[in-house]
């Protein structure tokens, strides 16, 4: 589609330095990458519940006397 030609990446790449600099890119591109492990390992946490069980974690809030 439109990333196919060589070309095309490198008007990307050109257009990204001129917008962001050459400096900044690695800064982005390095809190991207880590925003992204954040985030994997959040939705892993998701994915293993802790114990129903838990004192610390009632599934159900405390019953009024």
């Amino acid at each position: 589609m439109f990333l196919r030609e060589p070309t095309h990446i490198l008007l990307v790449i050109l257009v990204l330095i001129l917008l962001f600099g050459a400096k900044r890119l690695p800064d982005s591109a390095r809190a991207l990458g880590r925003s992204l492990r954040i985030f994997k390992g959040e939705l892993k946490s998701d994915k293993n519940p802790e114990s129903p069980n838990d004192p610390d974690n009632p599934s159900s809030p405390p019953k009024s006397e």
